[in-house]
């Protein structure tokens, strides 16, 4: 896939359905291994195109979801940002999501999903940010350190009974990534 034939831009309602199906295909395939089967086979289209609805009729204030798409329209990727949302007294934004269809990773996808959010944060104020990721999900370990992420933080995601080990990276200067 040729890096000019994908088009980043602003995420809009109308996209929800599309969003859903790259947010449960990407889970499945990236933490497999990582999350427990039963809850990956349970993810549906249609509760995750519900909650992007809510998403976009929330409208929360300096928060943004950009999509990669391909020439003929497919989205392929989303990421989403905004401000931090647990009071990090050091790390102001946050990237709430990169993710990227397996047949896409490793196109620079991720990074121009990325770059769209941190310009986006800069635009809302935001000098630094962190992001969460699963400990085990060392792919998006190795992205984010790509990026000139420190990891800064520990903390557990328990799903479905399942203690998940978690890490956050962080940018004290998000000017550096674009």
């Amino acid at each position: 896939m040729r890096m000019s034939s994908i088009r980043v831009r602003a995420a809009r309602p109308a996209d929800a359905g599309p969003l859903a199906r790259v947010h449960v295909d990407t889970w499945r395939t990236a933490y497999s291994g990582i999350v427990a089967p039963d809850y990956l086979a349970g993810l549906s289209y249609e509760a995750r195109e519900s909650q992007w609805d809510d998403i976009f009729l929330a409208n929360q204030p300096a928060t943004s979801t950009f999509v990669a798409e391909t020439a003929d329209g497919e989205i392929v990727g989303f990421a989403s940002g905004g401000p931090e949302r647990q009071g990090d007294p050091t790390y102001l934004g946050e990237v709430y999501a990169v993710y990227v269809l397996q047949d896409h990773q490793r196109s620079g996808v991720g990074r121009r999903l990325a770059v769209a959010v941190v310009e986006q944060l800069r635009r809302d104020g935001f000098t630094s940010m962190l992001l969460w990721v699963l400990e085990d999900n060392r792919p998006a370990r190795r992205f984010y350190e790509s990026l000139g992420g420190e990891q800064v933080r520990q903390r557990t995601l328990t799903i479905e009974g399942t203690d998940l080990p978690e890490l956050s990276y962080g940018w004290k200067d998000i000017s550096s990534i674009t």
